[in-house]
């Protein structure tokens, strides 16, 4: 019981000022924190969790105009980023049916429940559409979201799946035929843009990963590429990772703050009117 009862308290300290409520699509039901006015962005957690950079994060988002809307898809909300964490949430996500981890060609199941949580927000907070962003796990996640129509602004920082065992997954993208085809027309057709983020020595997400997306996407990929070499000593023991939290240097000038400067910037400029 004191256990459970410290990590409600982790919970309802770390998120002060979100909104606890909930999402249900399908069978599967899943906490969600939401904060702000404006249209909505998804901001989509890495392991071990909703941890504090990731709030952190997502309060620049709100202040930037935007209602975030953070579902809770692995861990416990609040809890700090340390190797037990990471652990237990890994754990979380090797058992789950949710998430494929090795999978090269398709995308992972949570992606249709992340789809209709797009939708649904467009519907209930209007605009042109809603933006999502994905970190490490879930990096990828929003290039599959636009199946959704409604998803507008997608952002991949870091995106770590599959897994890179191997020449093939290093390249792979975790995406299906389909939706890696929904993607490029809507670039083609409808002006989308992808903008992807990751540092140059990070062994999880590859510059082969990159070259992908290039290729496929041409013009409509935005990458944005940091030095590993501008990071502090990293949380991380492979070195920098995590572009939009744990590794960014909130420093004026810093090139992880003109990455979230830019992702910012393309939320407004997708998803509000300021002509």
């Amino acid at each position: 019981m004191e256990g459970r009862a410290a990590n409600a308290r982790c919970r309802q300290d770390m998120i002060e000022g979100y909104e606890n409520t909930s999402f249900t699509y399908g069978n599967v039901t899943k906490p969600v924190y939401m904060r702000g006015s404006g249209p909505g962005v998804i901001v989509m957690h890495e392991i071990p969790g909703i941890h504090p950079t990731v709030i952190r994060f997502a309060d620049w988002v709100v202040e930037a105009g935007f209602t975030v809307v953070m579902p809770e898809l692995v861990g416990t909300t609040g809890a700090p980023v340390t190797p037990w964490n990471a652990l237990k949430s890994m754990a979380q996500v090797c058992i789950s049916r949710e998430f494929h981890q090795l999978a090269s060609h398709s995308s992972s199941p949570v992606t249709e429940w992340l789809r209709a949580l797009a939708r649904e927000t467009h519907k209930e907070l209007g605009g042109p559409g809603v933006g999502a962003v994905g970190m490490c796990l879930t990096g990828n996640f929003a290039l599959s979201m636009m199946m959704e129509p409604a998803l507008l602004a997608p952002v991949l920082s870091q995106p770590s799946l599959p897994l890179p065992v191997g020449p093939e997954r290093k390249a792979a993208i975790h995406v299906s035929p389909e939706e890696l085809e929904v993607a490029k027309r809507r670039c083609a057709e409808e002006g989308c843009q992808v903008i992807g983020l990751r540092f140059t020595e990070d062994p999880l997400c590859r510059a082969e990963r990159f070259d992908t997306l290039r290729r496929e996407l041409g013009d409509a990929f935005i990458g944005i590429e940091i030095d590993s070499g501008f990071s502090k000593p990293s949380p991380n023991p492979t070195g920098p990772h995590s572009v939009l939290t744990e590794d960014l240097i909130d420093e004026e000038g810093h090139p992880t703050v003109l990455a979230r400067d830019r992702v910012l910037a393309f939320f407004r400029e997708k998803l509000l009117d300021e002509d």
